[in-house]
C-alpha cells in the first residue's frame, strides 16, 4: 500500500480499534486522504465480509468520492466503488464500497434496520452536523446495541470535537487523530466593506488574487444567486477564462468540470457555495477567496415553513475553506473580513438539529418504533418545543395517532424518501390517478431551477416537460419512481383529472394565500402568516395560490415557489378543510355582543354575515367575560362599599369573579348587553351570600336608616366619615338618642327643607342643645314656613310647613 497519504500512517490502529471496539472517532485535517483511503483500506479487514457505506454531506461530494476512490482502483464508478444520490447512482452487485447521501443513508436503515450485508458504516465529515447525519449516526448505533453488534461504525471529521463523539459511540471508543499534509497557508485580510454590494467585493477580491497569486482560484459565496451575479462581473472582465459554478443545482458533468484542471491547461475560478467546503479535492486550486458568509436552512415555526439564512461562516467552516487552497501545496486564503473580528465568529455552526423542521426525523422515529425521540443516542438532544411542532403537524396529516404512534397512513408516507409533506401531497396525486404530476409538483418545490426561474410553479411545471439534459431527465426519472412507489401504496385510486396544485394544498393547507391587494404583493396564509411575492410576478394577478417555498422573515417571508388554484377547486376537493363557525365578538362602544355566521379556510374569512341564532353558551361567556373586566361598574358600589364595611369576604370583588357562575351567568344568559337592573344585580349578589353572611351585612351595615318622620335614607359605606347618611333635620324632631350602628355612631348629614347642608354631627342630643340655637335663627330667617322649636327633641318629627302640621 502507497504511503503518500498521512491517513495511511493510522490505517494500522483504526483497524484495530474497530476490530476490537467496533465504534472509533478519526479526526483527519484537510488533505489527510480519509475519505477516499480509509473504506478501500478497511476492505483487507478480516471483519469486514461484507459491504462499506461511507455517507456524505452532498450528491456533488458523495459522487466524486466514489468515482476518485474507483478511479484509484483503476475501475469505473458501480464496480467495486459505487454511488447513491437523489439523482444519480452506480452501482452493482460487486460493489462493496457504497458512497451514499446522508438521507439516504437514514432511509435504508429504516426499512432495514439491521443493515443486512453491511459490515460497517463510516460517517464522514460529521462536524458539518446536518439533521439526517445526526439522525444516521442514532440509528446506527441504536442497530448497533440491540441487533448488530457486529457492526462497525465510525465518524470521521476534521474540526470535531473527538472526545465528544467518543463518548457518544460508547464502551471506550478511542479517538484515532491523523496528520495532514503541511503545506504551508498564507490567510490575507482583506477587511469589510458594509456599503459594497457582495458580488462587487467579490469580484474585486477574485481579481486581486488574480493578479498576485498563482494557481486556480476558489471563491466561496453563500448561494447560487450571489455566485451567478459575481461569475457575470468576472467574464466580464476576464472573458478568456474559465468561471465555473459550483453548486448543488448544476449538472453533474460541469460539476465534474469544476472539480478537475482545466483540459486545455488554462487557468481557472470557481466560484462555489458550501458544498466545496469539505470532501472535494478541486485540483490545481491554490488560492481561495472567502465572503465569510454561509447560507442555512432554518425552520420558522412562526411561518411553518424552512427558509435560507445568511449567517457569517464559522471559525471551522472557515478554516475548512481555508484548507482547500492547501491540499495539494503552498495556498493563500483571502479573507474579506478582519482579523481581529475572526475571534468573534462562532467557533462551529449550530447543529441543524436545533433549528430544522423536525417532522421528518419524528415520523422516521415514529417508522423505527421509537415514539420518544429522547430515548436515542443524540450529541445533542433535539428541542423539545421542535418534537412538539413536528408532531402537531404529522398529526393534521394523518401519519401519527394521539398517542405519537405511526398510522397507516403514517406507514406509507414514511415509506416515501421525502419530507412528510411532499410524500402525502404524492400519495394524495396517487389517490387522484395523478400519482407522476404531483412528484413533478413537490421535486419542483425542492430543486431550485429546474424548469427554469420564477415564483409559478405550473409555468415550471410546463417547462421541465419539454425540456432536454441530463438534470432534466434525471429528475423525471426520480418522480417517476416516486409516483410508482406512491402508486403501490394506495388501494385504487379515482380519475379525478385535476389541478395537482390541489395536492400540494391538501398535504400543506396552512400554505394556502389569498392575495391582500389589488397588486398581488401581499398574501395572508390559511396558517395565519403574512407573504410577500414579486408584483411582476404572473402569480400577482391569481386570487389564490399554494405556497410551495418561502425565503424570509415569518412577518413577510418572500414566496419563491407558488402554484394558483381557485375557490371553485379548493372548496371542491378541500371542503374537509373550510369550517362554518359562528364568531362572536365585543362591540365595546356598542357595550355589547354581536354574532356573525363566518366560513373560514384557517385565518382566511370566506364569508362572513349576521347569526341570527348564535351558541348560548358562547355568548354568555363573552358577556362574562367582559363584565368581570368592568366589574366594579357593574355592581352597585355601595353593595361593595357595605361588603367591605361589614368585613363579608364574599363581597369581595375578586370573590365576585371567582363565583360569577352562581350569581352573574344567570343574570347574562339570553342577552346581549349587561344592562341590567341595579336591584336585580344586588339581589343575585345577596342570593348567592350565606345566611350568616346575610345576617352579619344587615345587622353591621345596614342598607338603609329609617327617620323618626318614617323617611328612608341610604346609608353611605363608602367615604372616609363612613357610615353616613344624608337627612333633612326635621324627620329627626323627637330624637334624643343617636343612632347607632353597631357600636359606630352613624355620621348624620343634617340638610335645610331644601336638602342643603346645615351641620354633621354623630352627637344630636349634644347638637340639639348646642348649636342648634344658631341654627335655627338661620333656618327661621330662609324657612319660616316650617317650625323651629326651641326644644326639638321634644316635638312631633313631620317634613310638613308649619301649617300643614297644624292642620
Amino acid at each position: 500500500m502507497s504511503t503518500a497519504l498521512p491517513i495511511h500512517d493510522v490505517i494500522e490502529g483504526l483497524q484495530s480499534a474497530l476490530a476490537e471496539r467496533g465504534a472509533a472517532v478519526l479526526v483527519a485535517p484537510p488533505g489527510a486522504g480519509k475519505t477516499t483511503a480509509v473504506a478501500r483500506a478497511l476492505l483487507e479487514a478480516e471483519w469486514c465480509t461484507g459491504q462499506i457505506i461511507l455517507t456524505s454531506p452532498r450528491r456533488v461530494a458523495a459522487r466524486a468520492a466514489a468515482e476518485r476512490m474507483a478511479e484509484m482502483l483503476g475501475e469505473k464508478p458501480g464496480e467495486t466503488v459505487g454511488y447513491l444520490t437523489r439523482l444519480d447512482s452506480k452501482t452493482s452487485a460487486k460493489t462493496r464500497i457504497l458512497v451514499v447521501t446522508e438521507a439516504i443513508f437514514v432511509n435504508r436503515i429504516v426499512e432495514d434496520p439491521e443493515l443486512t450485508g453491511v459490515s460497517a458504516v463510516l460517517f464522514d465529515e460529521a462536524h458539518e452536523r446536518h439533521l439526517d447525519s445526526d439522525l444516521g449516526l442514532a440509528l446506527a448505533l441504536e442497530s448497533r446495541t440491540v441487533l448488530r453488534d457486529e457492526l462497525r461504525v465510525l465518524v470521521m471529521s476534521a474540526t470535531i470535537d473527538g472526545a465528544r463523539f467518543a463518548n457518544l459511540l460508547g464502551e471506550g471508543a478511542p479517538v484515532i487523530e491523523s496528520k495532514g499534509r503541511a503545506f504551508p497557508l498564507e490567510i490575507k485580510w482583506l477587511g469589510s466593506s458594509p456599503d459594497a454590494r457582495l458580488e462587487d467585493a467579490m469580484a474585486s477580491a477574485v481579481m486581486q488574487a488574480w493578479r498576485e497569486e498563482e494557481g486556480d482560484i476558489l471563491a466561496f459565496l453563500p448561494g447560487v444567486g450571489e455566485i451567478e451575479r459575481t461569475r457575470e462581473r468576472l467574464e466580464a472582465r476576464l472573458p478568456d477564462t474559465p468561471v465555473l459554478p459550483l453548486h448543488g443545482q448544476v449538472q453533474p458533468a460541469q460539476q465534474r468540470a469544476a472539480i478537475k484542471r482545466d483540459p486545455e491547461g488554462r487557468r481557472r475560478i470557481v466560484l462555489a457555495s458550501a458544498i466545496a467546503e469539505t470532501s472535494l479535492t478541486l485540483d490545481g486550486v491554490r488560492v481561495v477567496v472567502d465572503s465569510g458568509l454561509a447560507r442555512m436552512a432554518e425552520y420558522d415555526k412562526q411561518a411553518g415553513s424552512t427558509r435560507l439564512v445568511t449567517h457569517r461562516a464559522s471559525q471551522a467552516a472557515s478554516a475548512q475553506r481555508a484548507g482547500r487552497a492547501a491540499r495539494q501545496g503552498p495556498g493563500v486564503a483571502y479573507r474579506l473580513w478582519e482579523e481581529h473580528g475572526h475571534a468573534g465568529r462562532p467557533e462551529f455552526a449550530p447543529p441543524e438539529i436545533e433549528t430544522a423542521d423536525l417532522a421528518p426525523l419524528v415520523l422516521t422515529l415514529a417508522k423505527w418504533g421509537t415514539a420518544d425521540p429522547m430515548s436515542l443516542p443524540w450529541l445533542d438532544l433535539p428541542p423539545v418545543g421542535s418534537i412538539a411542532a413536528a408532531r402537531a403537524q404529522l398529526e393534521r396529516l394523518g401519519a401519527l395517532g394521539g398517542d405519537a404512534r405511526i398510522t397507516k397512513r403514517g406507514e406509507s408516507i414514511a415509506s416515501l424518501p421525502l419530507d412528510p409533506g411532499s410524500a402525502a401531497a404524492v400519495l394524495a396525486g396517487a389517490e387522484a390517478g395523478q400519482a407522476e404530476d404531483a412528484a413533478k409538483l413537490v421535486l419542483l418545490v425542492q430543486e431550485r431551477g429546474l424548469g427554469g426561474r420564477g415564483e409559478d410553479l405550473h409555468q415550471r411545471f410546463s417547462r421541465w416537460n419539454n425540456e432536454r439534459g441530463g438534470r432534466a431527465e434525471a429528475s423525471r426519472k426520480l418522480a417517476q419512481r416516486w409516483a410508482r412507489a406512491a402508486e403501490n401504496l394506495v388501494e385504487g385510486s379515482r380519475n379525478d383529472a385535476v389541478n395537482p396544485a390541489l395536492f400540494l394544498a391538501q398535504a400543506r393547507p396552512d400554505f394556502i394565500a389569498k392575495k391582500r391587494d389589488k397588486s398581488g404583493e401581499n398574501w395572508l396564509s390559511a396558517g395565519g402568516s403574512g407573504f410577500r411575492l414579486d408584483p411582476a410576478s404572473p402569480l400577482s394577478g391569481a386570487e389564490w395560490i399554494i405556497i410551495g417555498d418561502a425565503t424570509g422573515s415569518a412577518k413577510g417571508a418572500r414566496i419563491t415557489a407558488a402554484a394558483e388554484l381557485s375557490l371553485v377547486e379548493i372548496e371542491a376537493h378541500c371542503s374537509h378543510l373550510i369550517e362554518k363557525t359562528s364568531v362572536i365578538h365585543w362591540n365595546s362602544e356598542a357595550n355589547r355582543a354581536e354574532a356573525r355566521l363566518v366560513r373560514r379556510l384557517g385565518a382566511i374569512t370566506l364569508a362572513s354575515g349576521p347569526d341570527s341564532d348564535p351558541d348560548p353558551q358562547a355568548l354568555v361567556d363573552i358577556l362574562v367575560e367582559n363584565a368581570l373586566e368592568q366589574l366594579e361598574n357593574l355592581v352597585p358600589s355601595e353593595l361593595l362599599a357595605r361588603g367591605r364595611y361589614a368585613e363579608i369576604n364574599a363581597l369581595n370583588p375578586e370573590i365576585l369573579r371567582d363565583r360569577a357562575e352562581m350569581w352573574l351567568v344567570p343574570l347574562l344568559t339570553g342577552r346581549r348587553d349587561m344592562e341590567i337592573a341595579k336591584g336585580k344585580i344586588i339581589d343575585a349578589i345577596l342570593n348567592m351570600l350565606s345566611w350568616e353572611d346575610r345576617q352579619r351585612l344587615d345587622e353591621q351595615a345596614p342598607r338603609e336608616f329609617t327617620s323618626p318622620a318614617g323617611t328612608r335614607h341610604n346609608i353611605d359605606y363608602s367615604g372616609d366619615d363612613a357610615p353616613s347618611v344624608e337627612v333633612r333635620v326635621q324627620a329627626l324632631f323627637g330624637l334624643d338618642r343617636h343612632p347607632m350602628i353597631g357600636n359606630t355612631p352613624l355620621l348624620l348629614k343634617l340638610t335645610s327643607p331644601a336638602g342643603r347642608p346645615i351641620q354633621s354631627t354623630r352627637d344630636l342630643p349634644g347638637f340639639w342643645r348646642g348649636s342648634w340655637a344658631d341654627v335655627k335663627k338661620d333656618m327661621k330667617g330662609r324657612y319660616p314656613k316650617h317650625r323651629w322649636p326651641d326644644e326639638p327633641w321634644t316635638e312631633k318629627p313631620s317634613l310638613k310647613t308649619k301649617n300643614a302640621f297644624n292642620r
